[in-house]
């Protein structure tokens, strides 16, 4: 069996992960993978695990150059002749339905978001089956496109167990980056994922800065410091450029660490007293940031929507924001800091790695592979 996946880039992102860790899964049941993409820092990490990777435009959204990036994916079907492609993005799932006609190829698209409704969205709905990573996507696109339920499988991404293992974190990066961040004697909050505008970073910085007014210290008396691991993409610089801008007009420059991209998360984790998915604007679809820092024991603060509810449970794993969407976001998240700081949690850890399996995850996602190639015609 060939699968061929369609991603915008292998740079950084829970999608791009994920296609890394189903790339491992893959090559260990013995199937070709090959991953098509702009390329990126994960690239080598696919050829490492017994992948292949293909450099390919695949993410541009010039619509001058889109049947020229067309030609060149039909020539790479050609070539390859995978028994299923899985378009995980706009952009490549268009360039898919041009490359492939008459090609008869069978196709899964991967809804990862809830994008805008339009007839440019609607083509994540368009694969031989719809894999959502959970319900809340799923009802998005049956409410927003009509969607069958029967094309769609809902497949919650999961937490790689080996990677995000409490027995074998490197011990000597933690020291480091201790002392890098200054972490010893504060209550860390940490936020996870690219820097872009819809991650809600400008209102976690705000709450950060409510919480410093106020004198916040935890119950063991350690103030706060707020650490993002991720960095903007190139041509989205201007978005951490503000973001700094903010956090020196709100007196937090030595209050606030800017971490860049970091590979071991894990570990980067697990220097956290709490994560916070602070997107109010645009629901996660999924969250698998929230979802690892269970993983590591690490309680999770995030407003009450979207994938969030698939993961946090309030006051269990840590603390849902509830508020209407004109609400004072900021001053919301400082009242749940403050909250998750004084609760006590059980083994989240356990209970994590029981709700998001990876061998559960990996099952499904070759029940779906097989049975999409299996299928006569592709192009529904």
């Amino acid at each position: 069996m060939k699968t061929l996946q369609l991603v915008p880039a292998m740079e950084q992102g829970g999608v791009e992960r994920g296609v890394v860790e189903v790339n491992r899964v893959l090559v260990a049941e013995g199937w070709e993978n090959v991953v098509v993409s702009a390329g990126g820092r994960l690239a080598d990490e696919i050829v490492r695990d017994g992948g292949r990777h293909v450099v390919a435009d695949v993410k541009s959204k010039n619509p001058l150059t889109f049947f020229r990036r067309a030609s060149k994916l039909r020539d790479i079907l050609a070539a390859e002749r995978p028994d299923v492609v899985c378009a995980h993005s706009r952009v490549p799932a268009w360039l898919f339905r041009r490359a492939a006609r008459g090609m008869r190829i069978p196709w899964i698209t991967f809804a990862h978001g809830a994008n805008s409704i339009s007839p440019y969205s609607r083509v994540m709905t368009y694969g031989d089956l719809v894999v959502t990573p959970s319900r809340y996507i799923a009802d998005y696109l049956k409410s927003a496109y009509g969607t069958p339920e029967s094309v769609m499988r809902v497949i919650p991404r999961a937490i790689d167990r080996a990677r995000f293992d409490t027995d074998r974190l490197d011990r000597a990066f933690m020291e480091a980056k201790r002392a890098e961040w200054g972490t010893d004697g504060r209550y860390v909050v940490m936020a996870v994922g690219r820097i872009t505008q819809l991650k809600g970073y400008d209102v976690l910085a705000r709450a950060v800065a409510l919480l410093k007014a106020r004198g916040f210290r935890s119950p063991d008396g350690r103030p706060p410091r707020l650490v993002f691991v991720g960095e903007a993409e190139e041509l989205r610089k201007d978005v951490e450029t503000s973001l700094k801008a903010l956090v020196a007009e709100l007196g937090l420059s030595d209050d606030v660490v800017f971490a860049g991209n970091q590979q071991k998360v894990a570990e980067c984790m697990s220097l956290a007293d709490v994560l916070v998915s602070s997107n109010v604007r645009k629901p996660e679809a999924f969250g698998r940031s929230m979802a690892e820092a269970l993983a590591m024991g690490r309680p999770v603060v995030a407003r009450a929507f979207g994938g969030a509810l698939d993961v946090v449970r309030d006051g269990t794993d840590g603390v849902l924001v509830r508020g209407a969407d004109d609400a004072d976001w900021s001053a919301l998240f400082a009242d749940a800091l403050e909250r998750c700081a004084g609760l006590r949690f059980g083994d989240l850890r356990a209970d994590a790695l029981e709700r998001f399996s990876f061998e559960r995850m990996a099952a499904s996602t070759l029940a779906a592979y097989r049975e999409a190639a299996a299928m006569p015609v592709g192009g529904r």
